[in-house]
């Protein structure tokens, strides 16, 4: 058998190290970051149905770190990555400030809260940002369309 230069788990981590190292993504790790803490505030709050929104925002922006990481968007083509990130950082922007809005109008006497609600504040304009480098990326001509069979 020949050796693979090291368990999967090693290159696994390897390839995380230096992905995190990029400017994508180090705002996906501070998105998943980010979304981890308002968890923990909004699970320590006494209304804790708003750690819905941090919950799949977290999974979502897992998801793409994963499919970006270990370089799958080059292998499923028929999906347009590029656009899917666009629509899911632009929706978490939007979600993360309506729902801090609302928990810091109505937190009153709930730190836990409040903390939330700041944290998300924050994590609006991280996604916000998020969204604003995809869409120069794709304006720019980073995105390239999936192959057709048509010759020219």
């Amino acid at each position: 058998m020949a050796d693979s230069g090291g368990s999967p788990a090693a290159n696994f981590f390897e390839k995380l190290k230096a992905y995190v190292r990029t400017p994508k993504g180090t705002i996906l790790a501070a998105e998943i970051l980010i979304s981890f803490i308002i968890i923990i505030c909004y699970a320590a709050s006494l209304y804790s149905g708003y750690s819905s929104v941090a919950v799949l925002e977290m999974v979502f922006a897992i998801i793409f770190m994963v499919v970006f990481m270990m370089e799958l968007d080059k292998q499923f083509q028929i999906i347009s990555w590029p656009w899917s990130d666009l629509i899911r950082a632009a929706i978490g922007a939007l979600l993360y400030l309506i729902t801090s809005i609302i928990c810091l109008i109505g937190g009153g006497g709930d730190g836990a809260r409040i903390a939330g609600g700041v944290f998300g504040l924050l994590a609006g304009v991280l996604f916000g940002y998020d969204s604003y480098t995809i869409y120069m990326q794709i304006k720019s001509g980073g995105h390239t369309a999936a192959p057709t069979d048509e010759g020219v």
